[in-house]
């Protein structure tokens, strides 16, 4: 069966970093896995219409992602294949897994998939080829025509059946072993046309960066992310099979830079030293990698960072969040400043460079309370800090603060782009002119600092990439107030 896996475009208003799509590159694996043709269109780098790829590719199914500021993307994109050929469209990806019924009642999409794809793509992908073959002329009608029945067994999808009854069925249980999973397929990709994962700091080759999933889910419901709405249960790879994909990416793929992009991958500190134990054993540990997402600051002892380095760790993450006392108490990190302390110290004793991230505008939030959290930054100063003005994304407990109790500043999803400059919602006395100021503050007073200046210049990445940083930095300080034109780009482009 041919299949087609689609990542909409998703325009951004700074030039940040384009990666190949690690859940797309799961769902390509077990596609091929099943023995299905796949076409991979990540709409991002390719130059020819969705519609010319359909036609010319004539797909039995087609899968498409979205988060939240690209699901209007992706519904555009539905409507494009459509108009090419009458073909099975589903939808999955974190804002559809929220908010089901909004796209699965769309015309243009017939299936939506929520939380981890997997099981029930394979699974829907059976039943299509098997009722294609004994219906030649099977169209997307057919499949949500509930006489056929052949979506009333199937976890974890929502529909609109043709007589416009809504669908939920129940959530399909998260995967058990994730070392049945097969590794990414990174083949399916345009390797050539992407950046490596963190392009303002480092010089790699972007056909030569790719991404890591070693466990699964989050124990933590932090009131701000977005992860709560996957499966708490946190899940992890073997060591052993970690490495085999590792040793893949090194010798197969020619690696020069690996990204674990876990959200919690040292919940248990016994695998990740097993995990460095055989990188150093079975000699990968040249090839530089990065925690991209970060790790649990309470669980960063200077031992198991030790380790970790001389495995090959390059760069690792924290999330700080607030530098104020109540707002971190508030938004359940379960974790206190003097760890966070002692966590940045940990890795810089070994060597490692650290990124921090903090969030601007929480609820609660007041100009002194921000202003703990920029000294906080500059207390522990990372490498990198990372400053984001609070979006409360659907699912998450802030957003349903901010709808109750504040007021949302976004017409549509497309407003959550991220990388804008833009406040999102106000609640109290904190508001969109407060918490935009202190969000440029917090860079300029941060960065402008006279031995990060230095710090910076004498860096050679930073020569390397200097155009592309100072272009990155004045838009973040400084961005435009009125996105329409990215607006315009984002709606014509499909």
């Amino acid at each position: 069966m041919r299949v087609m896996i689609i990542n909409p475009r998703f325009r951004l208003p700074i030039d940040t970093r384009t990666t190949p799509h690690l859940g797309l590159a799961y769902l390509a694996a077990v596609s091929e896995e099943r023995g299905d043709e796949v076409f991979l269109f990540d709409a991002d780098v390719e130059d020819e219409p969705i519609t010319e790829a359909v036609r010319r590719f004539q797909p039995h199914l087609v899968g498409i992602t979205a988060n939240t500021p690209q699901v209007k993307s992706a519904w555009r994109t539905a409507q494009a294949i459509k108009s090419a050929k009458d073909v099975p469209v589903v939808l999955g990806g974190p804002h559809v897994s929220v908010l089901p019924a909004e796209s699965a009642q769309r015309p243009e999409v017939d299936v939506v998939i929520r939380g981890e794809g997997e099981p029930a793509w394979i699974k829907l992908s059976e039943i299509i080829e098997n009722a294609q073959k004994g219906k030649p002329t099977f169209t997307a009608q057919d499949l949500l025509d509930t006489k056929n029945g052949l979506l009333d067994g199937l976890l974890g999808i929502s529909y609109f059946t043709t007589t416009n009854e809504e669908r939920h069925n129940p959530d399909h249980p998260p995967i058990a072993d994730l070392d049945t999973l097969p590794f990414p397929a990174y083949h399916v990709f345009k390797m050539d046309r992407y950046t490596n994962l963190q392009p303002a700091t480092d010089a790699i080759d972007g056909a030569k960066s790719f991404s890591v999933m070693t466990s699964r889910g989050c124990p933590y419901r932090c009131t701000f992310c977005s992860q709560s709405i996957m499966p708490i249960k946190w899940r992890a790879r073997s060591p052993e099979n970690v490495l085999k994909e590792w040793q893949h990416l090194v010798h197969e793929m020619g690696a020069q830079e690996i990204g674990v992009l876990d959200d919690s991958a040292n919940i248990q500190v016994d695998r990740l030293e097993r995990m460095a134990d055989l990188f150093i054993e079975h000699k990968v540990n040249h090839v530089p990698w990065i925690f991209v997402n970060g790790i649990r600051a309470n669980l960063a002892t200077q031992e198991l960072l030790g380790k970790l380095k001389k495995a090959g760790l390059k760069r690792t993450a924290f999330g700080v969040e607030s530098g104020d006392p109540d707002i971190l108490l508030s938004i359940d990190k379960k974790i206190d400043h003097d760890t966070i302390r002692q966590a940045f110290k940990n890795a810089k004793a070994v060597g490692l460079e650290t990124i921090g991230f903090f969030i601007i505008g929480l609820p609660g939030e007041t100009e002194e309370s921000m202003n703990r959290t920029i000294k906080f930054a500059c207390e522990v100063d990372p490498l990198i800090a990372n400053f984001s003005m609070m979006t409360p994304y659907p699912g998450t407990k802030v957003y349903e603060i901010a709808k109750r109790q504040g007021r949302l500043l976004l017409n549509d999803w497309e407003d959550y782009v991220f990388f804008d400059g833009r406040a999102r919602y106000e609640l109290g006395d904190m508001t969109a002119e407060l918490v935009e100021r202190k969000w440029k503050e917090a860079y300029r007073r941060f960065y402008l600092r006279p031995h990060r200046i230095w710090m910076t210049l004498t860096r050679k990445d930073f020569w390397l990439n200097w155009r592309r940083t100072f272009k990155v930095a004045w838009k973040t300080i400084f961005p435009k107030k009125e996105k329409t034109e990215l607006r315009k780009l984002m709606e014509a482009g499909t």
